[in-house]
């Protein structure tokens, strides 16, 4: 009997054409991780234990002279070396990061192959910063030629492959429907993913504050947790956490929010300044709670990780309390993909080289649903709050250039000081649709009054940069509720959990949630830095140094 080449539409085609390619080397299972030999290193069945010494120093200013004491300090870290396994519950799973997000992960389970009007494309991980990006780990024995492996090679990592897919929105379209909807992927992966998209099937009611996010997005919120009581919905969406859980045999859960930048909230004393007052707020139906304040908490409750990937202060100081009481991890603000990352780099490289920039104009136009509801001027005030914070810790750092702020009367710093001009500029586009346009110009005085203007022009597909930032923001927060640490100095501890405010996610967020009371580092290769060679000490490993004594000396 002759084969059926047909198609329905919906099965991929018995074809050489379409015959499946080698999985790509980002999406490559790869069973080992490196070994360390080192008597600062040991291993178990069960934990990877490593020494760790944390270099330093202190400074103090006397009559103009800095006096520089170093410092060290001693730690274990304790990594479970078996990844859990992990569900990621998104909060707007069906939108444009969403729906993309679970698609390319099916395409990559099932190793899909699809045509484009360049020809056969298969799925990867490019753009992630685990999968796609490599870290040095010394040199090679043989030829004294430096050796670098992926970035999740360094420590066990769950493969984005494994993550259980599931999550909420205000909208009940259908996945397989809601990833047509959002335009993000070509049509041919659309149509084999379509099948797989539809067995996740539709996304769990959300909850929708309308003073929260924009008017525009009313039409979609047909999929909703019913009544007013915001205590209901928290207990509704803890339940729905534990569900999800028991149903999939999950040992953790990421909970994330991908869905509409809200307005921010309202700071009021009594209401959300402690976990207390957060909690007796939600039990009243607190008008100044929102949406994504609610899902924190319910994570919190429920021991689960969660992640903000959006603009607004979901993370009030109550809710950062809440954290630290139960220890239960948080991180965010706002998914850094585009315009603001290369701000990060630009900046930084202006500033260390000794130039000055005046001004940053950056301006913006994209046509997705999420430039749909920024184009309301309160969720676009969230979005721009955390755009222009990007080049503060650069500008701190060289008051050769910039003038620092004036100190008032009790000793504490007025302001921020002289600082570039800044101004950032969202507005929504439909023709363009998830194809986001990002125009900036960069203003600097350089050698003795002269002007220098760089001017960048960037054209990039918003959901396809912004999901690997959230497969790599699961898989960082999973491992890091599998570290643990302790001091080695005076009497021997055991070993805790890292503080709840995961500031190491920061090298993928626009605004870095930190520990209450610590500076905010905005500085891409620092970011990136702090992260490898957290990785690396959980393994005994020195951080990267880019000295090369032996090719300096005889």
């Amino acid at each position: 009997m002759a084969l059926n080449n047909t198609s329905s539409g919906y099965n991929t085609p018995e074809s050489e054409l379409e015959g499946v390619l080698p999985v790509h080397p980002t999406a490559a299972r790869r069973p080992h991780a490196i070994v360390v030999q080192s008597e600062n290193t040991s291993y178990s069945d069960e934990y990877i234990t490593a020494s760790f010494q944390n270099r330093g120093a202190e400074v103090t200013v006397s009559n103009g002279q800095y006096i520089v004491n170093p410092t060290v300090q001693s730690f274990e870290f304790q990594t479970k070396r078996a990844p859990s396994k992990t569900g990621l519950m998104m909060i707007g799973v069906g939108g444009n990061n969403g729906t993309t997000l679970c698609a390319t992960i099916l395409a990559n389970r099932h190793n899909m192959v699809w045509h484009t009007k360049e020809g056969i494309q298969q799925p990867n991980y490019i753009g992630s910063l685990l999968r796609a990006s490599t870290v040095r780990i010394g040199t090679d024995s043989v030829t004294g030629k430096d050796v670098h492996v992926p970035v999740s090679d360094v420590l066990p990592m769950v493969h984005p492959n494994d993550l259980v897919l599931g999550g909420w929105d205000i909208s009940s379209v259908a996945l397989d429907k809601a990833m047509e909807r959002a335009r993000v992927l070509d049509y041919d992966l659309q149509r084999q993913v379509a099948p797989h998209m539809a067995v996740i099937g539709k996304p769990l009611p959300s909850i929708y504050y309308p003073d929260f996010i924009a008017a525009n997005q009313e039409a979609r919120a047909d999929n909703l947790i019913p009544g007013n009581d915001k205590q209901a919905h928290l207990e509704h969406i803890r339940a729905d956490i534990r569900k999800f859980k028991e149903d999939n045999g999950l040992d953790r859960i990421v909970v994330f929010w991908t869905a509409n930048t809200e307005r921010y909230s309202d700071i009021i004393p009594g209401v959300n300044d402690t976990a207390d007052d957060l909690l007796a707020a939600i039990k009243s139906s607190h008008p100044e709670v929102s949406p994504s304040t609610l899902f924190a908490v319910a994570a919190i409750l429920e021991g689960e990780p969660f992640v903000n990937g959006a603009p607004q202060n979901t993370f009030v100081p109550g809710v950062i309390q809440l954290a630290e009481r139960h220890q239960s991890f948080i991180g965010g603000d706002d998914l850094k993909s585009g315009q603001t990352k290369l701000k990060s780099v630009l900046a930084e490289f202006l500033v260390n080289a000794g130039i000055k920039p005046l001004s940053i104009a950056s301006y913006n136009h994209l046509g997705n649903n999420d430039g749909h509801n920024l184009s309301a001027e309160r969720q676009f005030k969230s979005k721009e709050i955390s755009k222009s914070s990007v080049v503060d810790d650069m500008v701190d750092a060289n008051r050769l250039l910039y003038k620092a702020p004036e100190i008032g009367p009790k000793g504490v710093p007025v302001g921020k000081g002289e600082h570039p001009d800044h101004i950032v500029v969202i507005k929504y586009v439909p023709a363009v649709g998830d194809s986001k346009r990002a125009i900036d110009e960069y203003y600097s005085e350089i050698f003795c009054g002269g002007r220098n203007t760089i001017s960048i022009f960037n054209e990039c597909e918003d959901s396809l940069l912004a999901t690997p930032l959230i497969l790599d923001l699961t898989i960082l927060t999973e491992l890091l509720t599998r570290v643990k640490y302790r001091k080695t100095s005076g009497e021997a501890k055991e070993f805790v959990p890292l503080y709840p405010v995961l500031s190491l996610l920061s090298y993928m967020l626009k605004a870095p949630l930190v520990k209450p009371g610590t500076e905010v580092v905005n500085s891409l290769n620092r970011q990136r830095n702090a992260l490898e060679s957290f990785l690396k000490a959980c393994v005994g490993l020195e951080s990267n140094s880019d000295l090369l004594l032996e090719t300096r000396i005889w």
